[in-house]
């Protein structure tokens, strides 16, 4: 695919050392016409400038990058240091960038976007923050997206409480705001997706070794701590990937071998399951008993594709060519 044709995309994320991958596979593959990130894997401190790290690191500092929300839209941050560090990138130390931020809140650029470029595909792989905002300030912004790719929640259990997923419990307001707009069409690439098979374990490290650049000594670099945690967490060696699964599927939709159309609600209430992804799945909310509990969604056609299970080969194979 030549870059003319390429789909014209913006990434909104929390860099993290998933994100980073993400985003490099976003750039070999797709039209990134910027970058917004937010809070979530570490403070906005750190993700704004981990972005434009990477991006150099690639050598993609032409991509803009804007910061945006520092805080969820209800109660503090809780950053994800076991997992990504202090820094959000594993400790690797990467040099400082020497590009500037844009001068612009990173909101503000999303809305630009909806409404400047055709077709616009947004992705968004950390908490939905900078989305929900969007939303709230411009009413058109969700139908100046054309295609709306989400990396999180989980359609099997948690990964931070029992129920749920760290992008949705982080900000569950704001995920709850994003999947229940009225118009806004979403693809969901739940943490479910980098179990099992999509793990990179040690013969998919030992063959990132062999390729000879910095791409790839970085992914295994800012992994090394995620590494730990995954092992920690599940008792499974391995490199477990959210972000670069969903991109993945941004990527190319078809590596996802089983979709479903369904609504989709996030939980803000519930101390036991905040933050949890609830998928109708049976098509039962519309039900009596249920309609209390969905509210404004009961009667209201589906809004998410839900993507249950990916050919760990094919995106580990999109993974590999993108560090060569």
């Amino acid at each position: 695919m030549s870059p003319s044709t390429r789909p014209s995309v913006v990434i909104d994320c929390d860099p993290g050392h998933d994100d980073a991958l993400a985003i490099l596979l976003a750039a070999r593959h797709l039209d990134v016409r910027a970058i917004t990130t937010v809070h979530g894997n570490a403070p906005l401190s750190r993700t704004h400038v981990n972005a434009r790290r990477v991006l150099e690191l690639g050598g993609l500092d032409g991509i803009p990058v804007a910061a945006g929300c520092a805080e969820p839209l209800t109660g503090e941050p809780r950053y994800a240091a076991d997992v990504h560090g202090e820094s959000g990138l594993g400790g690797v130390d990467l040099p400082e960038p020497s590009t500037d931020l844009v001068d612009a809140h990173a909101v503000d650029v999303l809305i630009d976007l909806a409404q400047t470029v055709p077709d616009l595909h947004v992705i968004a792989v950390g908490p939905l923050t900078n989305i929900a905002t969007a939303l709230q300030r411009d009413a058109s912004f969700a139908s100046g997206v054309s295609r709306f790719t989400i990396m999180g929640g989980s359609l099997t259990w948690g990964n931070v409480t029992p129920a749920a997923e760290f992008n949705m419990w982080f900000d569950p307001e704001a995920a709850a705001a994003v999947c229940q707009t009225a118009g806004i069409e979403i693809e969901l690439a739940g943490w479910h997706l980098c179990r099992g098979d999509a793990v990179l374990g040690q013969r998919d490290i030992d063959h990132i070794t062999t390729i000879d650049g910095p791409l790839a000594r970085f992914a295994i670099d800012c992994n090394r701590r995620a590494r730990e945690a995954y092992r920690e967490q599940t008792g499974e060696d391995g490199i477990s990937l959210p972000d670069p699964v969903a991109m993945a599927l941004a990527i190319d939709r078809s590596i996802g071998t089983k979709w479903s159309r369904h609504r989709v609600k996030i939980e803000t209430v519930s101390e036991l399951t905040r933050g949890m992804t609830v998928v109708d799945r049976l098509g039962v909310a519309d039900s009596e008993s249920n309609r209390a509990a969905w509210g404004d969604l009961v009667g209201r056609p589906a809004n998410a594709d839900v993507c249950w299970t990916i050919d760990a080969a094919r995106w580990k194979a999109l993974l590999y060519r993108t560090l060569r």
